[in-house]
């Protein structure tokens, strides 16, 4: 069943949003997405539909747009899928699989391909080749070919580990053992595993005859058979691979996407006959609007089609930007709306103290998804739209947010009474006040309400923080029912009440021990987890790992937070000149830290676990690896934008101010303050010249 953790209702433009009203529902937005790419990655269960989903992150993404210093760092825009789900040993992708940010019409995209113009310093005439390829409704998969022989094959998780299904995909005929012609010591080739139409009906009448559960849809059945422990019932089950995309890769394999495309095609790959090269925009609208017409008669479910930019070069002077890369887009089908009857309101009180009101609806089938539940954002909107029990309302699955309630479509001569919100909260009864200018109320109880301590204890224990497998909602609750957790370091005491838990009901000896044996298993973790872990507010998966790359340590963290506490002092100064560390963001460490019982929590955790050091990256053999670089000025041979992306995936830390902890300060044409402070402090500068040759960057192409 659906967790309504955010607004899934409808909610003001974000235009019309307050500073206030965006923070919150950024942080709703966060909670409730992370929810469904669990749901959609690790279970194999979506339970909304795509395009649901879609207009979820598409709600966002306008937001942050508006209010770009609220982005979070656990933003679904800096965020891929879930962490793999366990039963599978996980492997590590030599590059990220990363998502695609979506677009739903020729506007946007037509700014998608002005914002690769501005990186790159285009002129506004300069045209653009695309490649657009339908967008498989699948599971995405990364296969490894070393010396054209297949090694291993991983799901993409959390576009940094997946899942080890190697056996399983060795069963797909689609999926060649070896590569035929030459191919590169080492390519990893992404593509997508799916079910045809009739083969998913086919299926279906088999699990019928048998007696068995019926798929909800090719997607999970495609899923849910690649993702079998035993390889043999992957192997009866009709399963089809199209390759479309690349990782590592020992040497370039082609010029172009397209000329991949072919590549793969003459490796002995499937690669989807409808991808076709576009001359520009106005082309990919044209291809846009064909495949929207043919795509109830193709024999596959597509969602929209993906847009790449042809030539790799450029793709790889763009990069990625947070979970997607710049040179790629998917562009997505519109979707449909549905009337249902809202049963009734209730409050959810999240770990933050948040109360958002959800709407318990009768259940609507919504293209293919059976909607239940959704959130009502605040008592405003309810109020804005005379929401009341009872009404028939209209969910929209697409626009700002899915499933949106668009508006009440019955007409009450008399009916029930306006909903009235509370003004203490529903689990702990301490006073919920909305302070000024907020649309929020907050519980007051902090520590004493139990929904918002086990709400963080389970955020604690998830697979993005420290996955505990076994400690999930169920878990937490009983054991903080019991008095055995109050607080995160309880978790790693548990291990000594394995008796006791063995003898509670529904547990015993096995069931005691695997759930220590997970607890053991966590005494070690990197530090970037161990930081989101803490639930520190804005402070998600992505800052996370920028904040332990910067800090290196947990000491010299914990040392530098405490330091950064004075305004003022160097270490202040330092954390909010931190390439995406904002104002917002460093204020909330500032206040984490300056919070006692947090540190005394650090501190008791650091006696039970090994916190260790961020592993080197990409570009950890890199001159400017480690050091901290200020660009000033006007750049020549590239944007400053794309300067500070190449310097980060050289493991350059990149800050926006100078002060005695710079080690390079690169100077453009008309630099000013900066170049300026850089002399005053004796911090080394570089022209662009300089710092190609130091960063290895080569000369600029033409």
């Amino acid at each position: 069943m659906r967790r309504p953790d955010v607004d899934t209702s409808h909610a003001a433009p974000a235009e019309d949003l307050t500073e206030a009203e965006a923070e919150a529902e950024l942080a709703r937005l966060a909670a409730e997405i992370a929810h469904h790419d669990r749901a959609y990655y690790q279970r194999d269960a979506p339970d909304i539909s795509d395009a649901e989903y879609d207009a979820l992150r598409r709600r966002n993404a306008a937001i942050e747009a508006r209010f770009p210093a609220l982005v979070r760092p656990d933003s679904p825009s800096r965020r891929v899928g879930a962490a793999p789900e366990g039963g599978f040993a996980k492997l590590r992708h030599r590059q990220p699989m990363l998502s695609l940010d979506n677009v739903f019409d020729p506007a946007e995209f037509a700014e998608f391909a002005a914002r690769i113009r501005r990186f790159l310093g285009l002129g506004a005439a300069a045209r653009l080749r695309f490649v657009g390829e339908p967008k498989i409704d699948g599971l995405s998969i990364n296969l490894t070919y070393e010396h054209g022989r297949f090694v291993r094959g991983a799901t993409r998780g959390d576009g940094t580990e997946g899942e080890d299904v190697t056996a399983n995909l060795r069963t797909i005929g689609s999926v060649p053992e070896r590569l035929h012609g030459q191919a590169p010591a080492l390519i990893e080739i992404r593509g997508e595993v799916f079910m045809t139409k009739p083969d998913f009906l086919a299926l279906n009448a088999a699990q019928d005859a048998a007696g068995e559960k019926p798929f909800a849809n090719p997607r999970n059945a495609a899923a849910g058979s690649l993702r079998q422990l035993d390889p043999a019932i992957t192997a009866a089950r009709p399963l089809s691979l199209f390759a479309y995309a690349m990782g590592e890769a020992s040497e370039a394999p082609a010029a172009t996407h397209l000329a991949y495309l072919e590549r793969l095609r003459a490796w002995g790959f499937a690669v989807n006959p409808l991808s076709e090269p576009l001359a520009d925009a106005d082309a990919a609208a044209a291809f846009q609007a064909r495949m929207a017409a043919d795509r109830a008669g193709l024999d596959y479910d597509i969602d929209g089609v993906v847009y790449k930019l042809d030539d790799l070069a450029l793709q790889q002077r763009l990069g990625f930007v947070g979970r997607a890369p710049r040179w790629a887009i998917a562009w997505k089908f519109p979707a449909e709306q549905a009337t249902t009857v809202l049963n009734a309101i209730r409050i959810q009180v999240g770990r933050t103290g948040a109360l958002t009101p959800v709407a318990e609806l009768e259940p609507v089938n919504v293209g293919g998804v059976l909607v239940s539940r959704a959130s009502l954002h605040n008592e405003d909107e309810i109020a804005r739209k005379d929401i009341r029990v009872g009404d028939t309302v209209v969910i929209q699955r697409a626009g700002d947010v899915i499933p949106q309630v668009v508006g009440v479509v019955t007409v009450r001569p008399r009916g029930p009474a306006p909903f009235v919100f509370p003004d203490h909260c529903p689990v702990c009864g301490s006073l919920a006040p909305r302070p000024p200018g907020e649309a929020v109320r907050r519980c007051t109880g902090g520590l004493i309400c139990p929904a918002q301590v086990v709400e963080r204890l389970i955020h604690f224990a998830s697979r993005t923080a420290f996955d505990i497998e076994g400690m999930g909602e169920k878990t937490v609750t009983e054991f903080h029912a019991a008095g055995w957790l109050s607080g995160p370091a309880d978790i790693f005491r548990l291990p000594a009440r394995e008796a006791e838990i063995a003898a509670r009901e529904g547990w015993g000896a096995l069931s005691a021990r695997n759930l220590v044996r997970a607890i053991e298993a966590r005494r070690r973790i990197p530090l970037d987890r161990f930081i989101y872990a803490l639930g520190i507010r804005r402070i998600g998966e992505r800052n996370a790992r920028l904040l332990a790359r910067h800090y290196g340590g947990f000491a010299h963290w914990r040392e530098e937070m405490l330091a950064a506490r004075i305004v003022g002092s160097d270490a202040r100064e330092a954390l909010g000149s931190i390439l995406g560390i904002g104002p917002a963001i460093a204020e909330e460490l500032v206040d984490f830290f300056a919070e006692p019982r947090n540190l005394e929590t650090l501190d008791e955790l650091a006696g039970l676990l090994t916190i260790e050091t961020p592993a080197a990256g990409a570009g950890a053999q890199s001159a400017v690896a480690g050091r901290t670089v200020v660009f000033t000025g006007t750049l020549e041979t590239m944007t400053r934008p794309e300067a500070k992306a190449r310097a980060e995936a050289l493991g350059a830390k990149v800050t926006e101010s100078v002060s005695k902890k710079t080690d390079y300060v690169v100077v453009g044409a008309d630099a000013g303050s900066k170049a300026r402070k850089a002399a005053e402090l004796g911090v080394r500068t570089l022209t662009e010249a300089e710092w190609r040759e130091l960063a290895g960057l080569g000369e600029p192409a033409g």
